[in-house]
């Protein structure tokens, strides 16, 4: 039997529910005799938290601006929604005896969730009640353990999965551990989470290839284990592979949920400084890892994926491939205009000379292989992600096109980094 944690949220009959007992819960709040609850207090409630729920989305898209792209319009109404049920809640308090005022609480409490549904249904973001409740195990990283027999050797002209015998006690599931990865700038990051494949724990341990992975924005590290279910398609895929998965390490790249410095090093964080030099730096001295350029990956979603799109052309002696999801043609703040005064100064050029498509235009990357993967309905950001694929193949990268069903959405970044691995697989030596 299915356990009630592992319930999707976005399909099946859990979403009809609630959308169903919140409408169901908002026709009982709104139900109630006399002429003045029909003449005043509906029409004055809904036009005030229709007037709030606008005000909110020009608030954050003309002067708070947190996001390179506007609110999705589901957002603003659900807000609406919601309010609506707390103010008609509150409205029915003062003429209702206590047990009304009991089902009207409770009636609102239900709207409420099903304002959430509706949210999460749009970004595709938890896709079970577990995921919601952000019930990622994690445990200490001992960096300073060494293997206890030595480090596997790899031959020449031979890949890992050639050579790799694991052991009869190999775990079947990785480890997920919270870490701070310093930086050496006035840049403080968030604590970066690390997963370690089954295959770190063996006595004779491989040497692993590192996929450097990155949140949204807004987001944190922890997005990727929660939202992202990275643990359990990693561990599915360290199943079909005798244990043999990437080290992922997953440090953060804005500084604060809602911050954007672009992965760029400007007045607003020397992020680029941060993934080209420290964080490689940190694994390579903290872990047991396959060192070579070949074997390091950087990925993300959306403003993470505009980093690594960033970060293959800005810091190609590093990282050897890059996967983009869903992300922008350049880095911005929202507005080219805006960009270039936050984080240049107003200078154009100085922005010019490490934007990647600018820099793809004068100088060509042979030796450089990329994902970009796009969601087949975002209307945002599928044309973007097109131009840069076009661009990279242009420079001559060994570039891939994906483009998955869905929106700017969870959806999408899952499956695009699940459909991933077998081609990250099959060139870091894992096997597809």
């Amino acid at each position: 039997m299915t356990s009630p944690l592992e319930l999707s949220l976005i399909t099946g009959p859990v979403p009809v529910v609630v959308a169903v007992c919140g409408a169901a819960a908002g026709v009982a709040l709104l139900a109630a005799r006399g002429r003045t609850w029909w003449t005043r207090v509906v029409p004055i409630s809904a036009a005030a938290c229709a007037l709030l729920a606008v005000g909110v989305a020009l608030i954050v898209d003309r002067v708070w601006k947190p996001f390179p792209e506007p609110l999705p319009a589901v957002v603003p109404v659900c807000l609406g929604v919601v309010v609506l049920g707390v103010v008609l809640a509150v409205a029915r308090w003062r003429h209702d005896r206590w047990p009304r005022r009991a089902l009207s609480a409770v009636a609102a409490l239900v709207v409420l969730v099903s304002g959430l549904s509706g949210v999460n249904q749009h970004f595709g973001q938890y896709s079970t009640l577990r995921t919601a409740l952000g019930s990622s195990t994690t445990v200490p990283l001992d960096v300073a353990a060494p293997p206890a027999t030595g480090l596997l050797t790899v031959p020449p002209g031979k890949g890992l999965a050639d050579v790799w015998s694991p052991p009869a006690d190999l775990p079947v599931r990785g480890t997920v551990s919270e870490t701070p990865i310093p930086s050496s700038t006035d840049y403080r990051p968030r604590p970066a989470m690390v997963y370690l494949p089954p295959a770190y724990a063996a006595a004779n341990r491989p040497r692993l290839p590192v996929l450097v992975l990155l949140s949204g924005q807004p987001g944190t590290p922890h997005d990727w284990f929660d939202a992202g279910e990275l643990a359990r398609h990693l561990d599915a895929y360290a199943r079909l592979h005798r244990g043999l998965a990437p080290i992922v390490v997953v440090p953060d790249q804005l500084g604060s949920t809602t911050a954007n410095p672009m992965c760029l090093d400007s007045p607003l964080g020397k992020v680029e400084t941060y993934l080209a030099k420290d964080v490689p730096g940190w694994i390579r001295n903290r872990l047991q890892v396959n060192g070579s350029r070949g074997a390091w990956t950087i990925a993300g979603l959306s403003q993470g994926g505009t980093c690594s799109f960033q970060l293959a052309v800005r810091a190609p002696e590093v990282y050897a491939r890059f996967i983009d999801l869903s992300g922008q043609r350049e880095p911005t703040l929202g507005t080219r205009a805006d960009t270039v005064r936050a984080a240049f100064g107003g200078d154009e050029a100085a922005f010019r000379r490490v934007n990647p498509l600018d820099v793809l235009a004068r100088t060509r990357f042979p030796d450089t292989q990329g994902m970009v993967v796009a969601g087949r309905d975002d209307a945002t950001y599928r044309d973007d992600d097109r131009e840069v694929y076009e661009a990279c193949l242009r420079a001559g990268m060994d570039v891939r096109w994906r483009e998955l069903p869905g929106a700017h959405d969870w959806r999408v970044w899952r499956s695009g980094l699940v459909d991933a691995l077998p081609w990250l697989g099959e060139r870091t030596g894992l096997g597809g």
